[in-house]
């Protein structure tokens, strides 16, 4: 089987047929990210995990949405925290990608807000991080520090080394789209490294060299559904779903060079060690 570890299933018309796609492709349970189109939206993940035995949640304020991290909605945060169905707080991080995004400082305290949530209720994190690298020059001139494109990342690092590590909490690297170094960095924190579709397109080089290198015990697959449609589906069909996890999964086996029955038995027995579920 496989785990979906990271998918928005909020928005899909059918949702009985995606996930009896799913079932069929053999994935059988689904991580859903409650960060909605906002704040007010984080219950609705809970509330499909609630209704559907196969799915998980997450909760959390997305670093787009930082400026509405206040305490009403903190507060609805530690609600959802207290759910047994929400496996972690997230996707939250920093993203230095839109020129339209929050500021920097408010991003960061947001992030870290979210961090004392969810080491208060001692569940980990899954964390968004997006670099200016490939952003227009409106945005690398307002996120870019010293030139710097890889800033959200050196921000992200010291934020958690700082707030993060003293829990001794893991968490996830949702799409892990950075470098090896970065990847090492992540893994010494405790972090698990979960690849998304994005991983099996060719211009992925570096995400596919650290893919091939990450500890057995230390990986994920996942979707990011409905986005990041996995070759050969990417420009064939409307949008991404869960059931991609597979073809997601059978090019990372290519790329480690081991069986496809290899990475779903590894990449769940991760999943339930960073999530040992007793509900």
């Amino acid at each position: 089987m496989l785990i979906d570890s990271h998918c928005h299933l909020d928005d899909y018309q059918d949702l009985p047929t995606i996930l009896a796609n799913a079932r069929n492709a053999g994935v059988e349970e689904l991580l859903a990210i409650g960060i909605g189109n906002g704040p007010d939206e984080m219950h609705i993940a809970v509330e499909l995990a609630h209704q559907h035995p196969g799915i998980w949640a997450t909760a959390g304020i997305h670093p787009q949405e930082a400026h509405r991290t206040g305490e009403t909605a903190l507060a609805e945060l530690r609600r959802l925290a207290a759910d047994p169905r929400v496996l972690a707080i997230g996707e939250i991080g920093l993203d230095y990608y839109h020129v339209e995004n929050p500021d920097v400082d408010v991003q960061q305290a947001a992030f870290v807000a979210q961090m004392e949530v969810a080491a208060a209720f001692r569940k980990p994190i899954t964390i968004h991080v997006r670099t200016s690298e490939l952003a227009t020059p409106q945005a690398k001139a307002r996120y870019e520090q010293h030139g710097n494109p890889h800033a959200a990342w050196d921000d992200l690092l010291r934020l958690l080394r700082e707030h993060w590590a003293p829990t001794g909490l893991p968490g996830i690297m949702h799409c892990f789209s950075g470098n090896a170094e970065q990847a090492q960095a992540a893994l010494e924190l405790g972090f698990f490294l979960s690849f998304a579709g994005n991983v099996t397109y060719a211009k992925s080089v570096t995400i596919q060299d650290v893919a091939r290198t990450v500890p057995a015990d230390r990986y994920l697959v996942e979707t990011d559904a409905p986005f990041l449609t996995p070759l050969p589906l990417r420009g064939k069909v409307e949008f991404n779903e869960p059931a991609n996890t597979a073809h997601t999964a059978r090019f990372l086996a290519g790329l480690r060079g081991v069986s496809f029955e290899q990475v779903s038995e590894e990449t769940t027995a991760n999943f339930r060690r960073l999530f040992p579920i007793t509900v």
